[in-house]
């Protein structure tokens, strides 16, 4: 005889998985869109170096760009990927007050790093600096406007976990989609570390 009950609870285990390959398949799924927008980020990246130093107008980079305040804003997202796994920490303890505290709490730096980017480019456009002024202003705004839109997105994502845990419905079963919620979300870390080493740091001048 079948124990009917004993499966529903095998099939309910987060590391359960029937899948042919015994990966998770939004595992799966997040490491593959993950590896194209690599493939973007990078192709945005090589666009800015190649053109960097060929405006023949300025403002330019070391003119512009404030290394102190995007370290302060650099270091608000860093702080975010702890939390992120704290939180995801939480959910598989089946801790859902914390997990919706910590979520909310990574998806709150995200907003703060967006607010720090969105100053930035209003400081820009005041100072003459708009997306067709010149190459760096092109090659600039693109690249670091789509990795802001890659965190709003994640500040949405991580809004409807904390509201799920909030709501009781973010248990230990539920936590690959936090996990996968996760990787997205140190991917796009990732990326701006890479952004600001390459385009604040060693290609601008501290000021004197």
């Amino acid at each position: 005889m079948v124990d009917h009950s004993a499966a529903q609870a095998h099939a309910a285990d987060p590391a359960h998985l029937d899948t042919s390959t015994g990966l998770d398949n939004r595992k799966m799924a997040m490491w593959a869109l993950i590896g194209s927008e690599c493939l973007l980020f990078g192709g945005m990246i090589a666009s800015y170096m190649v053109y960097e130093g060929n405006s023949v107008s300025g403002p330019l980079p070391a003119q512009i760009l404030d290394i102190p305040l995007t370290s302060l804003s650099t270091f608000v997202l860093l702080a975010s990927s702890l939390f992120m796994v704290l939180g995801l920490s939480a959910v598989q303890r089946g801790d859902q007050p914390r997990a919706r505290n910590w979520l909310l709490a990574t998806a709150f730096f995200g907003l703060i790093f967006l607010a720090f980017q969105a100053y930035e480019f209003n400081h820009f456009v005041h100072v003459g600096l708009g997306l067709g002024t010149n190459l760096f202003g092109s090659t600039f705004f693109l690249l670091t406007g789509t990795h802001g839109a890659h965190v709003a997105v994640g500040v949405i994502w991580l809004t409807t976990l904390a509201l799920l845990a909030h709501r009781g419905k973010l248990g230990v079963e539920r936590s690959i989609p936090v996990e996968v919620a996760g990787l997205y979300w140190h991917f796009v870390d990732v990326v701006w570390i890479v952004i600001f080493t390459l385009v604040y740091l060693i290609h601008t001048p501290l000021p004197t």
